[in-house]
C-alpha cells in the first residue's frame, strides 16, 4: 500500500453472487486454415510436381473433394487458396500457366486446419458493443474477447457477441464453425520509437546507431530488413573481438526486426461476423502466443470513444507487454508498449485519463498490485505499490481482473489472488476517484472462489477473468474455469460498493 494511504479493513460477510451456470466450452471443430509447408523447399517442389502430373479430370474430382469435406463453412476459401498458391510462385516452375483447378490445388495441399480452442476457451473480458442499434430498452449489446488455445499451447483472442437483459442475463449470437486472421500489414514507423524501445532492452548502442542511421526518421519494414541482411558489413564496437561481436550483431539484427515486426495492423472484412475474426500470432515476439486480452471502452477528453486491450506477447522465452487499438472490432493496430514498467504481464488501463494523464494498473515485481501514470499511453516508466496481499487466500499475489469501472463511489478494480495450492480467487477494491492511488476499501474474502464443479481443468483451482461492465445495476463478471471454459456471474453493484465502502 502506498505510504499514508488509509482504507477500511472491510468485511467478512460474503457478497451475495448469483452464477448463471451456463459454461463456454472449448470447440474442436472451430478451425483456422493456415499456411502448411511440410519440409524444405524440394520437398515442396516435389508436392507440387505431383499435383500438376494429374490429369485434368482427377484434379477436379480432387478440388471437389477438398472443398466438400474440409471448407467448414469457410467464406472465400477459394480466394484463401488461390492467395496461398500466390504465396508459392517462387516454387512453381518456371514458365508453367497454371489452370484455375490447379491453382486452387495447390493452396490446398499448403493449407492445414489449425484447431484454436483444443486445449481451452478462457480469461474473458466484456465492453459494450460499438453498434447498440436495435437493441431493445433496458438491453445492452456486447463484445467479448476470449483466449484460445491449440495445438502447440498457442494462444490466441477470439470473440463473441449477444445482448445483456435488463436483469443482467447473458445471451451469445451463434458461433459460426470457421475464422479467419487477416494478413499483417505493416506500418511507417518512427526511427525514435523504435530507439526508445531497443535501449529499454539493454542491447549495445554502437550497433543499434550503425543499424538505425541509414533509416530515415519515418520508416518502412521492408527497407530495415534490406538494412539487415548484412551485418558483418556493420563493424565491432571497441574491445570486442570477432565471435563475441558476430554474437552482438545477431542479437541485435534480432531485435530489431522482432521489435519492428510486432507494429502492425489487422483489416477484417466487413462480411465477416465477430466470431468469425480471430487475432492470431503474427509477429516475431507473439511467436509463443497471445495472452489474457484485457478490452476496455476508453474515452478521450473530447468524448471520442475507442477501445484499448492489453495483452502479453510470448515468444516462447520473453513476455512483452503489448497494446490493441481499434474503434470498430474490424480494424486493429497492435504495437509494444515500452518503458521499465512495461516489462510484466497483467496490466490494466483505466477507462480514462485522470488530471490528463493515462492510468494503468500492473503487477511489476511479482506479488503486489501496481498503479502508473504516463502521458503516452504506449510508454510507461515508474510505477507506484498499491496494494500487497493481506489474506490468505492472497498471500502467493494479488492482481487484477481486467480494468477499473468507473462508479459513483470510485474505482471498482476486480482482482485476482493466489493462496494455498496456486488456489485462484477474484476479489475487489475500491479507489478514490480523483486520485485512484488512495484506497477507499478492500473485501477481506473472495467475491468468487473456485467451487467444486469448477475445480478440475486444463490448471486446476482457477477463477480468473479479464474484464467485466456494469449494467442496469448489475455487475456482469464473465470468469474463466480452471483455464479450460468460461462462464458468468451478476452482482449487485451497490451491495457490493456499500461492503467496500463501509466495511
Amino acid at each position: 500500500m502506498i505510504p499514508g494511504s488509509q482504507h477500511q479493513r472491510g468485511s467478512y460477510e460474503r457478497v451475495a453472487v448469483q452464477r448463471s451456470g451456463r459454461y463456454l466450452y472449448p470447440d474442436n471443430s472451430r478451425v483456422l486454415l493456415r499456411p502448411f509447408l511440410p519440409g524444405g523447399e524440394k520437398r515442396a517442389r516435389d508436392i507440387i510436381g505431383r499435383i500438376l502430373a494429374n490429369k485434368e479430370l482427377e484434379m477436379v474430382r480432387g478440388l471437389d473433394y477438398v472443398l466438400q469435406r474440409y471448407s467448414h463453412d469457410c467464406k472465400d476459401i477459394k480466394g484463401l487458396f488461390f492467395r496461398r498458391c500466390d504465396e508459392l510462385e517462387h516454387l512453381l516452375p518456371p514458365g508453367v500457366e497454371l489452370t484455375p483447378t490447379q491453382r486452387l490445388l495447390i493452396g490446398g495441399y499448403f493449407t492445414s486446419e489449425y484447431s484454436l480452442q483444443s486445449a481451452a476457451l478462457f480469461n474473458p473480458s466484456i465492453v459494450p458493443h460499438p453498434n447498440q442499434e436495435g437493441a431493445p430498452p433496458g438491453t445492452m449489446r456486447f463484445v467479448m474477447s476470449l483466449r484460445v488455445i491449440g495445438e502447440g499451447h498457442i494462444s490466441s483472442i477470439e470473440f463473441r457477441e449477444g445482448l445483456i437483459s435488463e436483469d443482467g442475463v447473458l445471451t451469445y449470437k451463434a458461433v459460426s464453425p470457421c475464422v479467419t486472421s487477416p494478413p499483417i500489414q505493416y506500418l511507417r514507423q518512427r526511427k525514435e520509437h523504435l530507439l526508445s524501445i531497443l535501449t529499454d532492452l539493454g542491447l549495445d548502442s554502437y550497433l543499434i546507431d550503425v543499424v538505425l542511421n541509414s533509416l530515415d526518421e519515418e520508416f518502412d519494414v521492408v527497407d530495415l530488413a534490406e538494412r539487415l541482411r548484412h551485418p558483418e558489413e556493420w563493424g565491432c564496437p571497441v574491445g570486442k573481438g570477432m565471435f563475441e561481436c558476430e554474437i552482438e550483431q545477431k542479437a541485435v539484427r534480432d531485435a530489431v526486426l522482432w521489435t519492428a515486426e510486432s507494429n502492425y495492423m489487422l483489416e477484417f472484412s466487413n462480411s465477416l461476423n465477430l466470431s468469425e475474426r480471430v487475432i492470431f500470432p503474427s509477429s516475431r515476439n507473439e511467436r509463443g502466443g497471445i495472452e489474457d486480452a484485457r478490452f476496455v471502452r476508453f474515452s478521450d477528453e473530447d468524448g471520442h470513444r475507442l477501445y484499448y486491450a492489453t495483452y502479453t506477447a510470448f515468444d516462447g522465452a520473453f513476455v512483452l507487454p503489448h497494446l490493441i487499438e481499434t474503434e470498430d472490432f474490424r480494424s486493429f493496430r497492435l504495437r509494444p508498449m515500452r518503458g521499465a514498467a512495461a516489462r510484466d504481464k497483467g496490466m490494466a488501463l483505466f477507462p480514462r485519463k485522470i488530471d490528463g494523464k493515462y492510468v494503468m494498473l500492473g503487477r511489476q515485481g511479482g506479488s503486489n498490485l501496481s498503479i502508473m501514470f504516463s502521458d503516452d499511453v504506449y510508454h510507461w516508466e515508474e510505477y507506484e505499490t498499491l496494494l500487497e496481499p493481506e489474506e490468505p487466500w492472497q498471500f502467493v499475489q494479488i492482481g487484477n481482473c481486467g480494468s477499473p469501472i468507473e462508479t459513483e463511489a470510485g474505482w471498482l478494480v476486480l482482482t485476482h489472488g493466489v493462496g494455498a495450492v496456486r488456489n485462484y480467487c477474484i476479489g475487489a477494491a475500491l479507489l478514490d476517484l480523483k486520485n485512484p492511488r488512495k484506497v477507499i476499501g478492500r473485501l477481506r474474502v473472495p467475491l468468487i472462489e473456485p467451487e467444486e464443479d469448477e475445480r478440475d481443468g486444463y490448471v486446476p483451482n482457477v477463477v480468473y477473468s479479464c474484464g467485466s461492465l456494469v449494467h442496469n445495476g448489475w455487475l456482469i463478471l464473465p470468469y474463466a474455469v480452471s483455464d479450460y471454459a468460461t462462464t458468468d456471474a451478476r452482482v449487485r453493484l451497490d451491495e457490493l460498493l456499500k461492503r467496500l465502502v463501509t466495511g
